[in-house]
């Protein structure tokens, strides 16, 4: 903790720059460092594991061909999951990351596997385009079973995945309406549309945003615009933040959801580290406006949580530099003349 007459940021900066090296030798690992002591309020933040959660949903608004790939995919992709053969898992395997799988609301009858945890909201959302995509007792329902998942103590750090077939769709009209940046800066290719798709993909997003005229707060936006999986994702990044857990952001639908949470609480945004920056073109905008820098920057767009994953290892080194490494003191070394 900070010493008698400090403030915590002055005691996190004194511990920092008393390390074992030049000050700022350590580039933007200190910086994480220090936002890692920020929000666990202490000099010594010991991180002792990183859980993945993967929220899958399916989208009323894919009937509208907004995706490359049908919406069966989302069904598939959730076996896979479960199966351990997909991109994300293979990652948290190879990490060491405990993965859970939900059902938040993907279409068709429920999926039976003992290894899936079902908190299904319904069988996926209606279309935006036409009405809202869900109802206001199923987003609160939705933000609710986020909450217990996200504050259930599964290590000290939370990552966050998402998988639905159009929910870049949904993403770019939260963002939107949410920030006030403009559809087109927003909407990006998403599983890989070409210029025709995307042409197609914006115009529907543009319909659909016509629909509701004026200021939107962030519970009536995720209401008319979110997806099962993004309005979870956010409830559990809320929860997480409340147990005090670090939040993982990963991509532009995480990031999406991490809008529409700090919006809904403002103390969640401090407990927020933004993994890295996408390919999809709106997610460099999105950052930009909550203020965020991202870890990495690897060309990804996958999402899953795979993004969150790779910057793992990153925050972890961090806490062990400010836990572990000596200091010129502790270690009788000669500081600077």
């Amino acid at each position: 903790m900070a010493r008698d007459g400090d403030d915590l940021e002055t005691a996190i900066r004194r511990a920092i720059d008393g390390k074992t090296k030049p000050v700022g030798a350590l580039g933007r690992i200190e910086d994480l460092a220090a936002a890692i002591a920020r929000a666990r309020r202490t000099v010594a933040p010991r991180i002792e594991g990183c859980s993945l959660t993967i929220f899958a949903a399916d989208h009323g608004v894919a009937a509208e061909g907004v995706s490359a790939y049908p919406q069966a995919v989302t069904r598939q992709m959730v076996g896979n999951f479960l199966a351990g053969g997909a991109a994300a898992t293979v990652i948290a395997a190879s990490l060491g990351v405990p993965v859970r799988v939900i059902d938040a609301g993907v279409a068709g009858t429920p999926i039976e596997d003992p290894r899936l945890i079902s908190r299904r909201i319904g069988p996926g959302t209606a279309s935006f385009l036409r009405g809202p995509a869900m109802t206001g007792a199923e987003r609160d329902r939705a933000l609710e079973e986020g909450g217990m998942l996200g504050g259930q103590p599964v290590g000290d750090v939370a990552a966050f995945g998402e998988m639905g077939i159009g929910n870049t769709s949904s993403a770019t009209l939260l963002a939107h309406r949410l920030t006030g940046v403009d559809i087109g800066e927003l909407v990006g290719p998403g599983t890989g549309l070409d210029d025709v798709g995307l042409a197609r993909k914006a115009a529907v997003l543009a319909r659909a945003s016509a629909r509701v005229p004026g200021k939107l707060s962030a519970g009536e936006a995720l209401a008319e615009f979110g997806g099962f999986e993004i309005a979870m994702m956010a409830g559990a990044m809320i929860g997480a933040a409340r147990v005090g857990k670090l939040v993982l952001v990963d991509g532009f639908i995480a990031t999406s959801a991490a809008l529409v949470a700090a919006a809904l609480d403002p103390a969640v945004r401090g407990a927020m580290i933004f993994a890295h920056v996408s390919a999809e073109p709106g997610h460099a905008r999105v950052l930009a406006w909550m203020g965020a820098d991202p870890l990495l920057s690897l060309d990804m767009r996958l999402g899953e949580g795979t993004g969150a994953l790779l910057a793992w290892p990153l925050v972890k080194a961090a806490s062990a530099m400010l836990c572990d490494m000596a200091s010129f003191e502790s270690a009788g070394v000669s500081g600077r003349q």
